[in-house]
């Protein structure tokens, strides 16, 4: 059946173009989606295994435990102990490399103000707010964002605030407690405390192989917050050693550092 302006177009002789996409329309392609680069992978045997970020922290969290004040300062003639952000990226570092976790800063917003000190100079003070990606070993993501204020007298003060804030998620996040005495706690002994650990039963964990380096380190800072680096043990092969000695011998083997 033809239409009514074919058969116009035949009585005046002419042709009717039949209907469809114009000569000179550009072909279409057929979309093919972009291929997912991790859809091969398989892991290899020295790649952390493939759970989801949230598991991947919390194992984490499980090895470090805790990292006690172990550094002092001194502000104005007080005296008071801290967790410096050395020490806590120390620490995280190769846990959290070998659960295939990274921490990376992905925005920081900073404002800038000025301080005078009691001598009559200038201090720069630098807030920030530094939004964060923890990437797990999977490539799925969590998003946090933690503070961070510094004062400096010349051009460190951006540098010390995003040190104070990642050494603030760290300990936040990871809730990681200290293990240190609480000044104001009662000091008299109940029948029902936790006794205190022994020099060795610290021993038996250095000697373990299933410490990872990590909690070596943490180790190192529980025996200095209770004032045992120096206790004597008999070491691995009936030698007396301290476990002071005994920890860095042992995490130098497994670092392939060397004593």
């Amino acid at each position: 059946m033809t239409t009514i302006a074919e058969r116009a177009a035949a009585a005046a002789g002419r042709t009717e173009p039949a209907s469809g996409p114009a000569e000179d329309a550009p072909p279409v392609e057929d979309f093919t989606p972009a291929p997912d680069p991790m859809a091969d992978y398989e892991p290899g045997d020295d790649d952390p295994e493939q759970v989801p970020v949230g598991v991947a922290w919390l194992r984490v969290r499980r090895e470090i435990r805790a990292i006690a004040k172990g550094e002092k300062y001194d502000s104005f003639g007080t005296k008071f102990n801290f967790r410096g952000v050395d020490t806590v990226v120390n620490v995280f570092g190769p846990v959290t490399l070998k659960h295939g976790v990274n921490v990376m800063s992905s925005k920081v917003e900073a404002s800038y103000g000025e301080k005078s000190t009691k001598s009559g100079g200038k201090m720069r003070e630098c807030s920030v707010l530094v939004t964060w990606t923890v990437m797990g070993p999977m490539g799925d993501t969590l998003t946090l964002q933690t503070m961070g204020e510094a004062l400096d007298t010349a051009d460190k003060s951006t540098t010390k605030a995003q040190s104070v804030a990642l050494r603030t998620l760290l300990l936040g996040f990871g809730l990681t407690p200290t293990h240190d005495q609480d000044p104001d706690a009662d000091r008299v002994e109940r029948g029902n405390d936790a006794p205190a650990r022994s020099a060795e039963s610290y021993r038996d964990e250095i000697l373990d192989k299933k410490t990872s380096p990590g909690r070596l380190q943490q180790i190192s800072y529980e025996l200095a917050n209770q004032r045992m680096l120096n206790s004597q043990v008999t070491n691995e092969i009936g030698e007396q050693e301290t476990l002071d000695a005994l920890g860095r011998r042992i995490y130098g083997e497994r670092t392939g550092g060397g004593q």
